[in-house]
């Protein structure tokens, strides 16, 4: 029996991954480089090569984390409510509240849309993020109303994180409801 190489560092590929999301959020998508990726990590600058086949690759795990993560939030906040009522409460609370996007997560976002302009596996990433989101909404709105919520869902942050006042819940709240009524 050959002896196999095991790594001393199971958790390294995942690490790396993580390190990218925060080299991303703090510098942006065109200006990572696999060095400071390896700085953030703590690696070696081979170990980034060694386990991602190129940058791409290793912003694309980074976006693919961020899109696991959220989706769990998105989908325990909706798999919680027991009605519509509370549906439309907690699609407020993912609109306003401070538990789905963080500030560092809604620059990554920002920086997945730039890059799924020119990277084909990311907008395929994003189209099925959109699917797991309309999943989620079905369980308690009509096709039509989910395509609109998730729609409030991606924008009013982006407005939350650039208005100095914020946003106004009742309103969220109103808008939610408005559109579920508009939309059966």
């Amino acid at each position: 029996m050959a002896n196999r190489r095991v790594a001393n560092d199971p958790d390294r590929r995942d690490r790396i991954a993580e390190a990218a999301f925060a080299v991303i959020v703090e510098h942006g998508a065109h200006r990572t480089t696999h060095r400071k990726i390896a700085e953030e990590a703590a690696v070696p600058l081979g170990s980034v090569t060694y386990y991602f086949q190129s940058l791409d690759d290793v912003i694309r795990a980074a976006f693919a984390r961020l899109v696991a993560e959220m989706s769990t939030r998105y989908s325990d906040a909706l798999g919680a409510a027991q009605d519509q009522d509370a549906a439309c409460d907690a699609v407020t609370e993912l609109i306003c509240g401070e538990n789905y996007t963080s500030g560092r997560e809604l620059i990554a976002i920002y920086e997945m849309y730039s890059f799924a302009n020119h990277d084909a596996e990311v907008r395929h990433m994003m189209a099925d993020w959109v699917g797991t989101s309309h999943v989620a909404l079905a369980r308690h709105f009509s096709p039509r109303a989910c395509s609109a919520l998730d729609a409030l869902i991606e924008g009013w942050p982006i407005h939350r994180s650039l208005s100095v006042g914020g946003v106004d819940r009742d309103v969220v709240r109103r808008t939610i409801g408005a559109v579920v009524s508009a939309l059966p």
